[in-house]
């Protein structure tokens, strides 16, 4: 006679040895989610009271998931704290890894598979900021954005440039904003959201701005050429948003329905001529420049600006 026995939970717990229990283990089968009592009972033997037995069979069981339950909830109980301490002791351990890498002021490498449209990578860039040594004084290291960085964020932007010419008709109606929208886009899948749009920054909000530890290493203005005048405007704008601490800086030009050699020789005209102008720097690039200004308060605090000029469908 075989006498089954329905359950619910997990049936592994029916097969572990708690802290507490008997040396006489109650013995059954499992199978799926029932429990199988099996009794012989010979034809010509005697009466054997078999509901008895299996109740007996039951308390036994009973007894010993009782003993499993007291384990397996001292367990859960610690089991949170447990988790937290594991938790606290690996983002201590991340914190001082991502300390050493920030000290060292070793500039960032490129991936060769980056992406230059608009698919987003899986494993996103930081912005590490290279900080000068320490002294013996104390005082908070100002976050410099390295050359091969800076570099690197002026390659995103002018492959964005590539995806707008090879589908002229997705941009041809968009304005300053919507472009601004695109490049950040970019931005943020190669450094892990760290580009933000129409920032206030000093005396307004600026088109592009990325910051590492909550400062500002990079800030980029976009415009629509618009004649020597707006542009003139345009860097007027660029430095009431650069702060003192601010050294490197982009402005983008969109042109529509002008000649491209009418604006850069626009654009070199204007920037040498302005009054915050140092000198430039020789920078090889088909449709840009790079220079060296000044900030408004400060002649000897030296900041760079690169102006590239992008031809947008029209």
């Amino acid at each position: 006679m075989t006498v089954e026995v329905p359950f619910d939970g997990e049936a592994v717990l029916f097969y572990a040895q708690p802290s507490s229990f008997s040396s006489m283990l109650p013995r059954a089968e499992i199978q799926g989610n029932s429990i199988f009592m099996k009794f012989d009972l010979a034809h010509d033997g005697p009466q054997r009271d078999v509901k008895q037995e299996a109740d007996k069979i039951l308390n036994d069981i009973e007894q010993h998931l009782g003993w499993v339950r007291n384990d397996v909830n001292g367990f859960m109980q610690g089991l949170a704290g447990e988790a937290e301490r594991a938790i606290a002791s690996r983002r201590e351990r991340i914190l001082a890894n991502q300390g050493r890498a920030s000290s060292l002021g070793i500039p960032l490498k490129n991936r060769a598979d980056a992406p230059k449209t608009f698919v987003l990578p899986d494993i996103k860039r930081k912005v590490v900021p290279t900080l000068p040594p320490a002294t013996s004084s104390a005082y908070a290291p100002e976050p410099v954005l390295d050359m091969e960085t800076y570099e690197h964020i002026l390659t995103v932007i002018q492959n964005m440039t590539h995806v707008m010419e090879r589908s002229p008709s997705a941009f041809k109606t968009m304005g300053e904003e919507d472009l601004r929208q695109h490049f950040l886009v970019q931005l943020n899948g190669q450094f892990e959201g760290a580009a933000t749009g129409e920032t206030f920054n000093v005396n307004g909000k600026t088109d592009i701005l990325l910051r590492a530890n909550d400062r500002n290493v990079f800030i980029g203005e976009c415009k629509y050429w618009k004649g020597p005048k707006v542009y003139r405007e345009t860097i007027d704008q660029l430095l009431g948003y650069t702060a003192w601490r601010d050294t490197k800086t982009a402005i983008l030009i969109f042109n529509r329905g002008t000649s491209m050699s009418t604006v850069l020789a626009g654009v070199e005209a204007e920037t040498a001529g302005h009054g915050n102008f140092k000198r430039k720097v020789d920078w090889k690039h088909g449709s840009g420049f790079r220079y060296v200004l000044h900030h408004p308060n400060d002649a000897n605090r030296e900041f760079l600006l690169t102006v590239l000029v992008f031809d947008v469908p029209g």
